[in-house]
Formats: structure tokens, C-alpha cells, sequence
């Protein structure tokens, strides 16, 4: 189980919220219970009206338990094929038409969703097609069909009911015929002919792993039905419908959101959680996707980047992808012949947010390789902005990770605290990026995706453009209610370390569990000095990881919410955030805190501290000739190896301020281990202060 290292950032608050070194690629019913939904498709935010005024729907039922009690009651009428579900008030109103059927109209809607019975609004048959339902009417010779009514031109022996499904002219399998559903032509010169309606299994292939399959298998290779994707059971998962928007997680059909090797689902069965499932291939499992290959930069995400590039943006090499050491995975080169996963090359197989890999040290698992450039071609000349980005006034309207923005002027999917009526000066027109409330970090949107509140946009600071210099003499800070330690640290053990380190306290240093599933499928643990504590270990607090937000361009920072806040005890605290673009002065007292390698052997599970004291920018530039950014911050060179190691990434630089701990600094990867002689780089948290509140406010 690999490890990564947080911080519990947010100063006497308990939001649950975490700060992370940016590392990573990022009901009702009886459990195992078949869920009544799963015969029904989704519209979600839609109603169906009848323009006719004299086909009036059902009354509504108000006070259901949910859409499933709805479901339950509309599946076994024959005369209800649908339904609305009101969110809000609960209530339920069974419908006897779908979207085919004649008269109707389907409307965006702000309080219903529509669910429509599989059988009649689907275009492909599941096994011989019996319960079909749909409205194909002609044969695949391209005759007319007789109606079920009539007895000519050819005579016949089937009565139309509600049961058989024998309504008006359409294509049906009365008979269970095997070559699916057929009917009698109104030609007497062929009295029957097959409708040729697909399967769906051969209705939709897939191209190179599936990620674009929008077809409507709902069942795995071995015959289990696939559980939904927006109910948690009989499995839990954390791929939300409503989080995942560009993935179509419709219903319970096969889909492949995180990369896999091909589409798959969850089951029904409580035994099994996921299977793969059986889908035929368009053609060559090398078939290049839509976007274009690049060789020296990325475009998008990066997933058609080609390039030569080995090292992740700290300078560190990258594993071999047909390699399973030092990291075991699952994207062996074969598997995924599409996405050229050759040497070591970075490469986004599953679609994060840029090219990545799997690092050569064995206590980095995956880092993204920034250091390739975004294509020119993919930004206009003119999507850049000065200053803070206050007074740009572009047309850009999407995020960094290609989200559309939303419109300032509109109430979904998130509530905004700016308007074009409560910020005229900031011109929020339409939905394009802009900075009304002085982001330091630039022009910024609300997204239309329910799960990221907000998120800075695709644009740069000009290049003609130089923010002022932070590093001026720092202000008098006082804190309250954080940072504070029981029992506290001998002030003077100074020759803790990590490296070659002793055992110390660190109440806000947590880990993060590795079980190499999506991100937000991890656990922190909490509340204990050991890397790997026993069950019954007291003070061990184990809670999920629920939602992250990546941090502005440039920060490697994540922060992470929790599903539920932590309990604060001596062994789990908060430390205090510094004031915004603070500078620590010199010679301030510091501590690092990690599980990383200790005695250069990595055996030590206890965790460990090491006391750093804090330089000036001018002078660990000296040794690092310039290269150390306003973002990042220094600590004192040392005659021997203390500091950060393998596995202590993402760990908290704690500074002694006003007798209380400060986060300050993050750490960040370096290309050597806890180097002598050499000051030791930092992440400076006060630069993005002002981003953590407000992800905290508006998420």
C-alpha cells in the first residue's frame, strides 16, 4: 500500500478539508437488492408534455421515498411508460407515453427528471427482441408494415393487447423468432419480413479502449446485470454521474471512465463488484482518436502527445511502462496499443488532466510532467491577461481542464456569489472568464460541471508582464485557536531529521492511502505515528477521501475534502494557515514531518521530524543560481543529510510563530535526497492562501 503525505489546512475550522502536493493523476432497498430503475433510461432535468390538451397525465403522488418507489410502482402497469420524479418535493407522476410516442415534446425542466421504460425508447433489442417496444415500422427490404389490426393484405392469427405490445404498425416478436423482431408487409406479395433491429451489443463498437462507447449494453461478459451508476449498491464507487459529466455515466450501461482497458460496469451481484464487458472492436485497436498527434508540446489534455519526454517536472525519471517496478499498475503497453506507451515516455492512457508517469523512485508513484509545453496553436495570441486578470475582457469561456463555463447571470448548477447585477464593474457577460473579486490567481468561472464549483481559466499572464516582488520585510501575525501542540516538542532536539530521523510529533500530518483506485476512492489516516498501525490502534481515525480541487497553474497543490469532519484530539490538530503572500522571516524555526525513508533504509514506521531553519530567497539563490521562484521558499543548508526523502512529499513545512505552527512550506520533490550542503527548496503556501479560502467558501 503506497503512501502519500497531507496536511489539515483549514485554521479553526473543521470543513475537512486537505492540502495535498499535487503527485497524483487524481438508496433504499436491501443491499444486492436488483434496483426497479434499472428497466428505465434517464433524462435528468427534463419533462415530457402532451401537446394535446385531452390526454391528460396522471395525477401527481406526492411524499415518495424516492425515483425507485416510482420506479416500483410504474413497472409492473402496462399502461405506464414513464414517469416524472420531482427532486424537491418528492413526488411522483406516472406517465402512459414516452418521447416516441405521438403529441409529446420533451422541455428542459428545473425540477423533474423523466425516466422512460427501456423497452420503448430504446433503438437496439437486448437477447431476440420479445420485449421490445419501440417504433420501427418498416422491414429490412424497406416494406411498409402491416398493422397488428388488420387482416389484409395478409390474414394472421395475432390479436393486439397491452401485454403483447402489438400496437399500430411497429416492428415486433410475437413468436420469439431468433433473427429478432419482424412484422407482416403490406405488400401481399411478401407476407412477412425481419426489421433487421440490432442488438446492442452490435449496435456500437468500441475504438481504441472504449472510452467513447455511448452504447447501451447493460450486462458484463459473464451475463450479470450492470448496476447503475448513480446508486451506491450493492457497491459503493466513486464515479457519480453528476461528478464524472463528460463520461455519460447513463443508467447502468457499460462505460470506461477511468481508463480501463476496455468498457465495464459494476454488478448487481454483491459478490462480484466489476466486470468487464463484451463489446465487439470497430476495427484496429491502434485507430488514432479525434484529436491530433503532437511531438514537442500538448494540446487538450495531452492524450495525443507522442513525444520523447522521460522525467516528471521535478527532473525525476520515469518508470518504464512495460516495467512493474517500482510501481505495479495496470497500463501495460498491449493493452492500451492506442495510446503508445513506449520506453518511459509521459503519456495521459486515462485521461488526466496532462501527460504523467510513473516515477523511478519507489516513494513517488505518479507525477504529470508540466514540463511540456502547451501547443501554441492551442491558445489565440490574444488569451492572456495582466496584472490579476481584473480588467481583462476577453471571450474565453472554458476552464484550464476544458470545462465550460457557466453564465454568470445563471442560477445552476451552482448558486453565484457574483452577478452581473451585484458586479457591474467586472462586466460578467455571458459566461466568459473574468476576476471579480481581485483573484491573485487570474481570471477564473463558475463551471457547469455540479462537482467543481469554480475553476481558474485557459489563459496566461502576458509575457510582458512582471507581478510585484512578496519578499519585502514581513508584518507583526498573530493567531488564535490553531497550531497548537499537546505535548509540545522539545524546542531543542535539532538534530532530528527524517533522514537518519527519531520519533516526533506531528498532529496534522496525515497519510494518504494508496489502493490504486481513483482518487477519490482513497482514505487519510489520522492520529497515529505509525506508517502502518494495527487496527486496534487508539488514536487511528480512517476517513474518505470525497472530493478534490487542483490548485491554480503552477502550485502542485490539491485540496482534498473529507466525507466527514476529523475528531480533534492531542494526536489530530489544525495548524494555522499564513496570512496571504506572507514572507517567513529569516531565521525562523521549522520543522519537516514525514514517513519517508529513514537511515536511508526506509524501515522506520514511526513517524518522523526534522528541525530547518528558514533563509532568504537572495540567499538560496546564491547556491541554486536563481532558480528558487517568489512561490517557493528556502531552509539552511546543513553539514549533514536532513530532510526531506522518498515518501515525505506533500508533507508540511511547520513554522514557531507566536507560539504557534504555521503551515508555510509544502514539499516538493527534488532530485536528490536530503542533499548536504544544499538549502532545501519549499512550496510557499502564503502565494495561495487566498485560493484555499476560497475553495472553502464556495465548495
Amino acid at each position: 500500500m503506497g503512501l502519500w503525505w497531507i496536511t489539515v489546512q483549514s485554521p479553526a475550522r473543521r470543513m475537512g478539508w486537505l492540502l495535498l502536493l499535487l503527485l497524483l493523476m487524481q438508496c433504499s432497498g436491501t443491499p444486492g437488492q436488483r434496483s426497479p430503475l434499472n428497466d428505465f433510461q434517464t433524462l435528468r432535468g427534463t419533462e415530457l408534455q402532451h401537446l394535446l390538451h385531452a390526454e391528460g397525465p396522471r395525477p401527481w403522488q406526492e411524499d415518495v421515498a424516492d425515483a425507485e418507489e416510482c420506479a416500483r410502482r410504474c413497472g409492473p402497469l402496462l399502461d405506464c411508460r414513464a414517469f416524472h420524479y420531482n427532486v424537491s418535493s418528492h413526488g411522483c407522476q406516472l406517465l402512459p407515453w414516452t418521447q416516441d410516442s405521438p403529441h409529446t415534446q420533451l422541455q428542459r425542466s428545473g425540477r423533474c427528471d423523466l425516466f422512460q421504460k427501456k423497452d420503448y425508447v430504446q433503438t437496439c433489442i437486448m437477447d431476440n427482441g420479445v420485449k421490445y417496444r419501440g417504433t420501427v415500422a418498416i422491414t429490412t427490404g424497406g416494406l411498409p408494415c402491416q398493422h397488428w389490426s388488420h387482416r389484409f393484405p395478409n390474414d394472421h392469427r395475432y390479436m393486439p393487447t397491452l401485454r403483447n405490445g402489438l400496437e399500430e404498425n411497429f416492428c415486433r416478436n410475437p413468436d420469439g423468432d431468433p433473427r429478432g423482431p419482424w412484422c407482416y408487409t403490406t405488400d401481399p406479395a411478401v407476407r412477412f419480413q425481419s426489421c433487421g433491429i440490432k442488438s446492442c451489443r452490435e449496435a456500437a463498437c468500441i475504438w481504441c479502449n472504449g472510452e467513447d462507447y455511448r452504447g447501451a449494453v447493460d450486462h458484463t461478459e459473464s451475463g450479470r446485470e450492470c448496476q447503475r451508476w448513480d446508486l451506491q449498491r450493492p457497491h459503493p464507487h466513486p464515479f457519480e454521474p453528476g461528478k464524472f459529466l463528460d463520461k455519460d455515466l447513463d443508467d447502468n450501461y457499460c462505460r470506461n471512465p477511468d481508463g480501463s482497458e476496455r468498457p465495464w460496469c459494476y454488478t448487481t451481484d454483491p459478490q462480484v463488484e466489476r466486470e468487464f464487458c463484451d463489446l465487439p472492436r470497430c476495427g484496429s485497436e491502434t485507430q488514432p482518436r479525434h484529436e491530433a498527434t503532437t511531438l514537442n508540446c500538448f494540446r487538450g489534455k495531452g492524450e495525443g502527445y507522442r513525444g520523447t519526454a522521460n522525467t516528471t517536472a521535478a527532473g525525476v525519471p520515469c518508470q518504464r511502462w512495460d516495467a512493474q517496478s517500482p510501481h505495479q499498475h495496470r497500463f501495460a503497453p498491449e493493452k492500451y496499443a492506442c495510446k503508445d506507451l513506449r520506453e518511459n515516455f509521459c503519456r495521459n492512457p486515462d485521461g488526466s488532466e496532462a501527460p504523467w508517469c510513473f516515477t523511478s523512485r519507489p516513494g513517488m508513484r505518479v507525477a504529470f510532467c508540466y514540463q511540456i509545453r502547451r501547443c501554441t496553436d492551442d491558445m489565440r495570441p490574444e488569451d492572456c491577461y495582466h496584472g490579476a486578470g481584473e480588467r481583462y475582457r476577453g471571450s474565453i469561456s472554458r476552464t484550464r481542464k476544458g470545462i465550460l463555463c457557466q453564465r454568470w447571470s445563471a442560477e445552476t448548477p451552482h448558486k453565484p456569489q457574483f452577478t452581473p447585477s451585484s458586479a457591474p464593474h467586472a462586466h460578467l457577460e455571458e459566461n466568459f472568464c473574468r476576476n471579480p473579486d481581485g483573484d491573485s490567481h487570474g481570471p477564473w468561472c463558475y463551471t457547469t460541471d455540479p462537482g467543481t464549483p469554480f475553476d481558474y481559466c485557459a489563459l496566461q499572464p502576458c509575457d510582458d508582464d512582471q507581478p510585484p516582488s512578496i519578499l519585502e520585510p514581513p508584518d507583526q501575525v498573530l493567531f488564535e485557536k490553531c497550531g497548537k501542540r499537546v505535548p509540545p516538542l522539545d524546542q531543542h532536539r535539532s538534530k532530528l531529521r527524517v533522514v537518519g530521523g527519531q520519533p516526533g510529533i506531528s498532529p496534522w500530518t496525515v497519510s494518504l492511502r494508496n489502493r490504486h483506485v481513483p482518487l477519490t476512492g482513497y482514505e487519510v489516516w489520522l492520529g497515529t505515528m505509525f506508517q502502518n498501525p494495527q487496527p486496534g490502534d487508539p488514536g487511528l481515525q480512517r476517513v474518505p477521501v470525497a472530493k478534490l480541487v487542483c490548485g491554480p497553474s503552477g502550485s502542485q497543490l490539491v485540496l482534498l475534502k473529507l466525507e466527514r469532519p476529523a475528531t480533534l484530539n492531542q494526536h489530530v490538530a489544525l495548524i494555522c494557515l499564513p496570512p496571504e503572500r506572507y514572507v517567513v522571516p529569516p531565521e525562523t524555526k521549522c520543522e519537516i514531518a514525514g514517513w519517508g525513508e529513514t537511515k536511508d533504509t526506509g524501515n522506520n514506521a514511526v513517524l518522523n521530524v526534522a528541525s530547518l531553519t528558514v533563509i532568504s530567497n537572495q540567499e538560496c539563490n546564491i547556491k541554486h543560481r536563481g532558480r528558487v521562484r517568489e512561490s517557493e521558499m528556502c531552509t539552511k543548508a546543513l553539514l549533514v543529510p536532513v530532510g526531506a526523502c522518498e515518501g515525505d512529499y506533500g508533507g508540511p513545512l511547520a513554522c514557531f510563530t507566536h507560539d504557534c505552527w504555521v503551515l508555510e512550506g509544502i514539499i516538493i520533490p527534488n532530485r536528490v535526497c536530503a542533499r548536504p550542503r544544499w538549502p532545501a527548496i519549499f512550496m510557499r503556501v502564503s502565494v495561495f492562501v487566498d485560493w484555499i479560502h476560497k475553495v472553502i467558501r464556495l465548495g
